[in-house]
């Protein structure tokens, strides 16, 4: 399948939209003992990948009104420095401190705005990014797939009759990532599987397991070897 023929078929924004309410549907069922639940992201609770995801809207909305410069400058009148890393930290502790609640109406409103105006720029325009100008229909694929890993993250329920397909255009775009990077990982797309190649180190994995690897999502113990794990981490 060519890096065209990946993608072609899929609707980044409606993938958007059903990971972003299947997230608002854990989120509102929770109790103050589900918020305090450790994530898969060390160090944060459920309530901080909350903060995480309602701080992110502003680096999303300042690439929608092409402001990043204006981002930045506020960051570092805040004392943010030192690139992705210490801006995420920085929103979560910006939001410990207040009702949960109010965090999360500010991410579903935040968010919600974002789906829309992406839905609206349409998959042919190009967005103003921290690494230039890119298309619209690819960044949406990214938040995609970054709320379905964090979705993952907190254990957000996913169905039986969806699991397939959300893994399936998972593994579609983690394939067309590693393309679009240039990684020194030869992978391709079986039945249920992806066959992988770094240098001489070969691997077969499951489509599931490709998918947390390319998230960075798999558990230490996992017999991978170490060259190829390292260059499927292209979504994390």
């Amino acid at each position: 399948m060519t890096d065209s023929e990946l993608l072609k078929d899929l609707d980044p924004f409606d993938i958007f939209d059903a990971e972003a309410a299947r997230l608002d549907r854990f989120f509102s069922s929770l109790d103050d003992e589900g918020w305090r639940r450790p994530s898969r992201c060390a160090g944060w609770s459920v309530r901080d990948v909350l903060g995480h995801l309602a701080g992110e809207e502003l680096y999303n909305h300042a690439c929608l009104d092409g402001d990043l410069d204006g981002l930045f400058a506020m960051l570092e009148r805040e004392g943010v420095g030192g690139g992705y890393n210490s801006f995420n930290d920085w929103c979560v502790r910006q939001r410990r401190d207040r009702p949960v609640g109010d965090v999360l109406e500010e991410w579903r409103g935040q968010n919600a705005e974002t789906r829309a105006r992406m839905r609206a720029l349409g998959r042919d325009a190009t967005l103003t990014t921290s690494a230039g100008p890119y298309p619209v229909d690819l960044q949406t694929f990214h938040y995609g797939s970054e709320y379905a890993t964090h979705g993952d993250d907190v254990g957000a329920p996913v169905s039986a009759e969806e699991a397939g397909a959300r893994t399936l255009w998972r593994v579609r775009f983690g394939l067309f990532t590693l393309r679009e990077q240039g990684a020194a990982v030869r992978a391709e797309p079986s039945d249920d599987h992806v066959e992988v190649r770094v240098d001489g180190a070969t691997a077969r994995l499951p489509y599931a397991e490709f998918v947390e690897a390319t998230v960075g999502r798999l558990p230490a113990d996992h017999p991978l070897d170490t060259e190829i794990a390292m260059a499927l981490r292209c979504l994390a």
